[in-house]
C-alpha cells in the first residue's frame, strides 16, 4: 500500500514536499518513483530513485526544481518541489517498482491514490 500526502494549493514560486508512506511491500529493495496526471492527459513520469538512492532520474520539466529522496528506515519517499509553476498542477502519484533501479520508461507495479497539487499564477 502506498499513501501520499502533502499536496495543496500554493502560489507560483512556492514550495511543497510530498510524502509517500509504503507498507506491505519490501520497500528497501526496490526503486520508488513519482508521476503526475492532469485531467484529460496521460500520466507522466516525474522522478525515480533507486533502492539505495544512488541512481536518480528526473523529467526534464522538473530538473533543478524537484528533488526525490527516500528514508529506508522509515519506509518513506519524498518529493521536494521548489519554484512551483502553474504547469506543475496535477494529481501526483507515488509508485513502487519491482526493480532496484527504475528508468523513466520503467513501468511501476504499485500505485498510490494520489495527492492534488494546484499552483496558482
Amino acid at each position: 500500500q502506498l499513501i501520499e500526502s502533502g499536496g495543496g494549493l500554493v502560489q507560483a514560486g512556492d514550495s511543497l514536499t510530498l510524502s509517500c508512506a509504503v507498507s506491505g511491500r519490501t520497500f528497501n529493495s526496490y526503486a520508488l518513483g513519482w508521476f503526475r496526471q492532469d485531467p484529460g492527459q496521460e500520466r507522466e513520469f516525474v522522478a525515480a530513485i533507486s533502492y539505495g538512492g544512488g541512481t536518480i532520474h528526473y523529467a526534464d520539466s522538473v530538473k533543478g526544481r524537484f528533488t526525490i529522496s527516500r528514508d529506508n528506515a522509515k519506509n518513506m519517499g519524498y518529493l521536494q518541489m521548489n519554484n512551483l509553476k502553474p504547469e506543475d498542477t496535477a494529481l501526483y502519484y507515488c509508485a513502487h517498482y519491482s526493480y532496484t533501479i527504475a528508468l523513466p520508461t520503467t513501468e511501476p507495479t504499485a500505485w498510490g491514490q494520489g495527492t492534488q497539487v494546484t499552483v496558482s499564477s
